[in-house]
């Protein structure tokens, strides 16, 4: 029986918001410049994980791929990240556009500013998607046939949506409240659908990786990758859906903890065994066949204990950014005013709200490790100030507008 992996990695950075203070209202619109040296430098930190991250990763696959004729696998790139790296980093750029150029690297479609979009503006949601799919085409020339929303965020919905769109896989946390009986490790068909598969991350074995891998705490530290392997083969069902964040491998994961030379050992073990191989997560919905059908009529995430949608709507200030943020929408899009459509989309990027979280226990500690804030508060505060800036701008727009009209009519 073949026995397959689907490695799937998310690459993104978020233009974070800079202290904006209520001072600058009005007399600014950089939300997203900062000069000194601390976690809000936004081109600082992609330099930072670039060098511990990106660079070290994207080398090490393209040797991978060269050496090992059957690896493949699926990338999510997201807009913000091109556009940082475009300018940033052209050369980073170029290393991804290679690793694509080998055929076997497929990239994934999402929104191109890493937004929620989806459950607050249909519209735009899919206003997002073409861009992001359009910007894909330009700098890989590469069309996606799979999709992920946001932060793995699926529901029946997404999967509709996405099968009327015409991709041909769509992924999803396999999380045992919604699998109940099933595994994750099998292709299914999302109920209401015709056409698209859903493949389900195995959580248990992604996190292995991508979070209890450093953990000298965990019974099973340090993990070796014959130990990791023996997990593989022993798992159920036709593939193993590995799904993790790109900066998993030397930025979560720092190199002295030996994550690179995990996952390259992993790779060329797999690729040097019988009846093992790789799939494209859309090489996994060709291939295979739906073993059933999967409901998730309520929403599932990868984020927290809870797999929902709280770690970015679950307190008051998340709820209120978010409100306010998409009430402006279509004053924002009628002013046809690129710099301030551009900013208002980049003020969807998920990481926003994800920073203003105020959990506790496990799931407030990884919220804390991922913000540049020091407090959830902090960010909440120079969100909302650069949100009201946002309203002073459209504001003014529209006062244009209506003077120019007004002028019109006395002619």
């Amino acid at each position: 029986m073949t026995k397959g992996i689907a490695l799937y990695l998310h690459v993104h950075q978020p233009y974070r918001v800079r202290p904006y203070s209520v001072f600058d209202i009005g007399n600014t619109h950089d939300y997203f410049g900062v000069k000194d040296d601390s976690k809000l430098n936004n081109e600082k930190m992609f330099y930072k994980v670039a060098e511990k991250s990106y660079w070290p990763m994207v080398s090490l696959l393209q040797s991978l791929l060269e050496r090992n004729p059957g690896f493949k696998l699926s990338l999510s790139i997201s807009g913000d990240f091109i556009d940082q790296a475009e300018e940033w980093a052209s050369d980073l750029l170029e290393a991804f556009k290679r690793l694509v150029a080998t055929g076997r690297v497929e990239i994934v479609g999402e929104t191109y500013y890493h937004s929620l979009a989806f459950f607050y503006n249909r519209q735009e949601f899919e206003a997002q998607v073409a861009l992001h799919r359009k910007r894909i085409q330009e700098v890989f020339d590469y069309t996606p046939t799979a999709f992920r929303n946001t932060e793995l965020a699926y529901n029946d919905d997404l999967a509709k949506w996405a099968d009327h769109t015409g991709y041909h896989a769509v992924l999803a946390e396999g999380w045992d409240k919604v699998l109940d009986w099933r595994s994750p490790n099998y292709v299914y068909k999302p109920t209401g659908t015709e056409n698209i598969k859903l493949l389900t991350k195995n959580y248990k074995l992604s996190d292995d990786i991508a979070f209890r891998f450093s953990d000298q705490a965990w019974n099973e530290w340090p993990l070796s990758t014959g130990k990791y392997v023996d997990w593989l083969e022993s798992a159920d069902g036709q593939l193993v859906n590995l799904f993790m964040d790109f900066e998993t491998f030397g930025e979560h994961q720092w190199a002295e903890t030996g994550i690179f030379s995990f996952i390259e050992n992993l790779v060329d073990t797999w690729s040097n065994r019988e009846n093992h191989v790789f799939y494209t997560v859309t090489g996994a919905a060709a291939e295979l066949e739906a073993s059933g059908e999967l409901s998730m009529p309520d929403t599932v995430t990868w984020a927290d204990s809870e797999r929902d949608l709280s770690a970015w709507n679950g307190n008051a200030m998340q709820k209120e950014a978010l409100k306010y943020l998409y009430d402006l929408q279509n004053d924002v899009l009628r002013s046809f005013d690129d710099d301030l459509i551009r900013d208002w989309r980049l003020l969807q990027s998920s990481d926003h709200f994800y920073y203003m979280a105020t959990k506790w226990l496990r799931d407030g500690d990884v919220h804390t490790y991922f913000s540049p804030y020091d407090s959830p508060y902090d960010s909440f505060i120079s969100y909302m100030n650069a949100i009201r800036d946002v309203r002073l701008r459209v504001m003014a727009h529209n006062k244009g507008l209506l003077s120019t009209q007004n002028h019109s009519e006395a002619e």
